[in-house]
């Protein structure tokens, strides 16, 4: 009985312990404390172990560092860009671009995240389609080939890719793949042993140190990349994997965004991907070389203003939200979303009401089956805010959608890997394209319209008149949803 007394009383302590740190050294959101309180509160053994995995707070620490970026006069570039946009002088013929300059400021600012005019872009809602063209520029790459996923199978598709990649690296290619643990927790790397053993390099993004145990599970590189010769570049939200080529029943046909970009904007991807690979492979690390950004900063392939916006928990501001609330602040006649989740933090939630309360036509699509339960319900429970505001709300009947597009005006738009969620924005390594182009906004406007016609309308009367067992599962997903 002895032993037992001192056990509970080592847990409260160490409850005591892990509350004081959750208060007054993490400072993580009020809301965020609330509800680690509450866990470590109601289940005292269980709650300190997942602090340990999931809690730790990664808020400015320089985990991603690279030098060389010097090298490409980055720093240059910026102070120009912030030169001209704060004296009211930048050079541009994007009316689009000259509307929005207080956003490229901010993303700028806080993101150094270059203004490149010059992009030619795909878009690819269909993952057959997205792959065969991927494995077409494989196929032909002559010098380099990087690719990053949070989630690579070796299934169909995932076979497919390695066995291109193969290929390439026996013809002496650099050949890179960086995957997410966690978010590829069924792979074995003995499926990359033809791979190395040609001469391509595969890392992993922060890997368990422990069998089955990872103390930063809840931390997770969400990024999808590829740049091909540094002249090619894909970012969005399809991973690898058979289910997004809608081979998994479960799910049906997977709709979702991507963007295959040529123009300078590639400079900014493939700097991305160095950074995430660097700290992945410190012993691999990739030094500077132009091949890896070749051509001119101002050789003219196309016309589509855009930006790279990067976030992650290391980083101080919260860059792609802010972003999202910046452009939704900026819209005098649309909102349009499309995400698979829709957990909105307070700030967001505020500025999507305030936008539909204000006569903007607010139209937020989400999937009609969940391929994570409580987080299902979570978003049931912010879309009922959003529908007592006046936004439209669709449910996408033909399958699972999991696009991650912002639409504002039919004139800029964001496309990239961040949900509308929480996790995305403070605890996920996530990146987005923020796009200054009528003609490439008005297409994802268009398609979002398309989807709409394979949607089912939620009324604010059928909401209404949900169970209480459906209340009761919304309302507890709820008190979770900073941690989901």
């Amino acid at each position: 009985m002895h032993v037992y007394t001192i056990l509970l009383s080592t847990i409260i302590l160490l409850n005591i312990i892990f509350a004081f740190l959750v208060i007054f050294f993490e400072r993580k959101d009020p809301i965020a404390t609330w509800a680690w309180l509450m866990v470590l509160t109601f289940i005292p053994i269980l709650g300190f172990i997942l602090y340990l995995l999931i809690g730790q707070n990664l808020r400015n620490r320089k985990m991603f560092q690279w030098d060389e970026r010097k090298k490409l006069g980055i720093e240059q570039v910026l102070a120009s860009q912030l030169l001209q946009i704060s004296s009211n002088q930048l050079r541009t013929t994007n009316n689009v671009i000259k509307k929005n300059q207080d956003l490229i400021y901010m993303n700028l600012f806080n993101n150094d995240a270059v203004l490149t005019e010059n992009n030619a872009v795909d878009i690819f809602t269909d993952g057959k389609e997205k792959f065969d063209q991927l494995l077409l520029d494989i196929k032909a790459a002559k010098k380099s080939i990087h690719l990053q996923y949070y989630i690579f199978k070796n299934d169909g598709i995932g076979s497919k890719l390695i066995t291109a990649l193969t290929e390439k690296a026996k013809e002496g290619l650099e050949v890179r793949l960086l995957y997410d643990e966690l978010g590829s927790r069924t792979l074995r790397k003995r499926a990359f042993k033809e791979l190395t053993a040609a001469g391509g390099k595969v890392a992993v993004f922060f890997p368990s140190k422990f069998h089955l145990i990872n103390l930063r599970m809840n931390y997770r590189n969400h990024r999808k990349l590829a740049i091909i010769d540094g002249q090619t570049g894909y970012i969005g939200g399809f991973n690898v994997g058979d289910e997004y080529l809608g081979l998994n029943p479960k799910f049906g046909y997977w709709r979702d965004t991507h963007l295959r970009i040529v123009g300078t904007a590639i400079y900014a991807i493939q700097t991305r991907f160095i950074l995430d690979w660097n700290q992945a492979a410190p012993h691999h690390e990739i030094h500077y070389s132009p091949d890896y950004f070749p051509g001119k900063l101002d050789e003219i392939v196309g016309n589509i203003g855009m930006q790279i916006v990067s976030s992650g928990p290391n980083s101080e501001w919260e860059q792609i939200k802010n972003g999202y609330i910046k452009m939704i602040t900026a819209a005098k006649e649309s909102v349009f979303i499309q995400t698979p989740y829709f957990i909105p933090d307070t700030s967001l939630l505020d500025t999507l009401r305030i936008a539909a309360l204000s006569g903007v036509d607010v139209k937020i699509m989400i999937p009609n089956k969940p391929d994570h339960m409580f987080v299902y319900w979570a978003t049931y429970s912010y879309i009922g805010e959003m529908l007592k505001a006046g936004a439209k709300v669709y449910i996408y009947e033909n399958g699972f959608i999991h696009a991650k597009t912002l639409l504002v005006d039919s004139k800029i738009s964001s496309v990239g890997t961040a949900n509308i969620d929480m996790r995305s924005f403070r605890l996920n390594f996530e990146v987005n394209a923020f796009i200054y182009s009528e003609e490439i906004s008005t297409t994802l406007t268009n398609g979002f319209l398309e989807d709409m016609k394979l949607c089912t309308p939620l009324t604010l009367d059928s909401y209404s008149k949900r169970s209480l067992w459906i209340k009761f599962k919304e309302s507890f997903s709820r008190l979770l949803s900073p941690l989901l």
